[in-house]
């Protein structure tokens, strides 16, 4: 089972107002936390909210329904993307969430950080300060390493990678070094703006993303 919340601003000025929107819209009844029903919270922009793609299209639809065909029918997927959202809104959203209960928190946060070339320290410290609350709240963490492109310089491309690297080693969670795996910087598998995957990219992030997923379920059921 898996929820959706979608946005429809792409852009970063919009990302607080889409971010106030949806908390508008969405009822609570439908995501509140059920009897022995674990939630998977993917916390994200645009890469998870799919844009440009269908929901169903979009990698934690996908991921929800190969975990059903892998008997994990029981466990709620939450698709919390907002595109143009960077690290800046993580924390504030996590908190929102946590009448959900989520025992799982997949935080892909930071690509629109690189891309606007903020400061790296800064958007270390927002993704330290949620994933520092998420294991407060006892879930298992899984963090989506990101890549920008070389023209950035190597000073700031090696210095981003490295955030998420010492992250995961500074609060022993799961690492995905890099969430757009075999996609990123392919035509085929990307939309126009060559930023964003197509369908066809969807599918391989879903496939890439799904084994950490199953693994921290193994985990959470032992």
């Amino acid at each position: 089972m898996i929820i959706t919340i979608k946005s429809s601003f792409p852009l970063l000025i919009f990302s607080i107002l889409s971010f106030m929107l949806f908390m508008l819209m969405i009822p609570p009844s439908p995501i509140d936390a059920e009897e022995g029903q674990p939630s998977i919270l993917f916390l994200g922009d645009s890469l998870t909210e799919g844009y440009g793609v269908s929901r169903e299209e979009a990698f934690p639809s996908l991921v929800s329904e190969k975990l059903a065909e892998l008997g994990y029918s029981h466990v709620r997927l939450i698709n919390a993307g907002i595109s143009g959202s960077t690290t800046a809104s993580a924390l504030s959203r996590l908190r929102w969430y946590k009448r959900v209960k989520p025992r799982v928190l997949f935080l892909a946060l930071g690509a629109n950080d690189g891309l606007r070339g903020l400061p790296l320290d800064a958007m270390e410290k927002n993704l330290d300060d949620t994933i520092k609350l998420a294991l407060k709240w006892d879930m298992k963490v899984i963090l989506a390493g990101m890549e920008i492109p070389p023209n950035y310089g190597a000073q700031y491309t090696d210095g981003f990678r490295s955030v998420y690297q010492s992250l995961a080693k500074k609060h022993d969670i799961i690492l995905m070094p890099f969430l757009l795996k075999d996609v990123g910087g392919v035509d085929t598998y990307n939309q126009g703006d060559g930023i964003h995957p197509n369908a066809r990219g969807y599918k391989i992030v879903a496939d890439n993303v799904l084994p950490y997923i199953v693994d921290v379920l193994e985990k959470i059921t032992e």
